[in-house]
């Protein structure tokens, strides 16, 4: 179990109707409710465990242009001019800070293959270059390890995940958002095919628009609506240490871990871009199998095919009542999978020995929902006029966070999109469009 987001205090008077219902306190619905909210649209968000209580504080909380997929380039560019302004604009410390990204490389082909991510990069004029081996030594003091050089993008940053999806709640709230939690949805409401609200544990509420932004759990609420999203969980083992003295600023990409400089002066430590990725086999991993298969075949070599507990509970799931399933289920609190994390931390004190005397304060775990191609749906649904749908983040919804919030509010208000929305459409799984994964580096 992470630390525990800052508590967020619920409206008490749960409406009848709203403008707008958003389903979901991650980063993606709070950051709409935030923008809708300053537009002054009347929007009520429904939570059924806390504001930020799984994906949204457990992450690691990069805010990264770097190595993303260009199709996600547009939102992360805005995404970040937003977290630079974040602090005076929910007048709270969101963490967030301006403090680079290293790729590092371990050769010269390694080098060279995160260089090609850079021809991406170049229609937007992202701050991002190769650097050798001897400028890498100045930015990593402490290092044991002569790297042969990296992709360093100095504008990318880093906030603090289990304080900033709060304090944007909270600045919603005074804009005059409704925030309600331990508010599970148990389906929506229709009227001649178009979505007019949700029933709630609370009540019914109507609302002109619903947004669906549950993260892990939007897959399972699609399904009660018979809407096929093909999305999966997979497991993200994250621990942190206690305070570093003099530690590596930037946020580090590495072949066996991955780190961030925490707030506290600890780190988040995870896996690195070429650890073993451990996924748990589900009767949706196998019913979505030929969607994901292309995104199977690039990560085949790092990947770990896991038979446990999850598919038991993932079957038992399916078959659950919406009524019981999401009252009964507040809160996704997997187990962080330790011999990955001993392993990443193990990598980290070899490369750098000054972590030997770090403490292990904490190990928790996330699911991360991802997609066939490991970008998400932003879209409006054909099927369900009334309906938007947020989700699928594939990893990247923290940084990506209030851009990707902004867009779903403009669609949400048929307004001109801050982004061209149309790779993030929900039905390129249904149109006989080409699913392609873009793996980042």
């Amino acid at each position: 179990m992470p630390l525990l987001a800052t508590p967020v205090t619920p409206d008490s008077e749960f409406p009848a109707s709203t403008e707008v219902l958003i389903i979901g306190g991650g980063i993606i619905g709070v950051s709409a409710a935030l923008t809708l909210a300053e537009r002054g649209i009347p929007v009520t968000l429904c939570e059924k465990g806390e504001i930020a209580g799984e994906q949204s504080s457990r992450n690691w909380g990069w805010c990264r242009q770097q190595g993303r997929d260009p199709r996600e380039l547009p939102l992360i560019i805005h995404a970040l001019s937003c977290w630079v302004r974040m602090n005076e604009r929910v007048n709270a410390e969101t963490g967030f800070r301006q403090c680079g990204t290293l790729y590092l490389a371990e050769s010269q082909a390694d080098l060279e293959k995160k260089a090609l991510w850079l021809d991406h990069a170049a229609p937007y004029s992202i701050d991002a270059r190769v650097i050798s081996g001897s400028e890498v030594a100045d930015h990593l003091s402490g290092s044991a390890r002569a790297w042969h050089g990296a992709l360093h993008c100095p504008s990318d940053g880093r906030a603090e995940p289990f304080s900033a999806v709060p304090a944007m709640a909270q600045a919603a709230q005074k804009q005059g958002a409704k925030l309600f939690t331990h508010t599970a949805i148990h389906a929506l409401s229709t009227s001649a095919g178009s979505v007019t609200g949700a029933q709630t544990e609370k009540g019914e509420i109507r609302a002109r628009v619903v947004l669906l932004a549950a993260g892990a759990w939007s897959r399972r609420l699609c399904a009660t609506e018979k809407l096929l999203l093909p999305q999966l969980k997979t497991r993200s083992s994250v621990l942190r240490t206690g305070p570093v003295p003099t530690g590596p600023n930037a946020c580090i990409s590495a072949p066996e871990y991955s780190i961030r400089k925490r707030a506290d002066g600890g780190y988040t430590v995870a896996a690195g871009a070429k650890s073993r990725i451990d996924f748990d086999l589900t009767p949706d991993a196998i019913r979505f199998a030929p969607l994901f298969r292309k995104l199977v075949w690039m990560v085949r070599n790092h990947l770990h095919l896991r038979l446990g507990e999850r598919f038991g509970v993932e079957w038992r799931e399916a078959n659950e009542r919406p009524q019981t399933l999401f009252t009964s289920n507040r809160m996704l609190d997997p187990d962080p999978i330790h011999p990955s994390l001993d392993h990443a931390f193990n990598a980290l004190i070899k490369d750098f020995p000054r972590f030997a005397g770090a403490s292990i304060e904490q190990r928790w775990a996330g699911m991360i929902d991802v997609t066939p191609d490991a970008i998400p749906v932003i879209s409006t649904v054909n099927e369900r006029p009334g309906l938007v749908i947020a989700t699928g983040f594939s990893g990247h919804g923290f940084g990506i966070g209030p851009a990707a919030g902004e867009l779903a509010a403009d669609l949400v208000m048929n307004t001109t999109p801050v982004v061209d929305a149309s790779p993030f459409r929900f039905s390129r799984f249904s149109d006989g469009s080409t699913i392609d994964p873009i793996v980042g580096i």
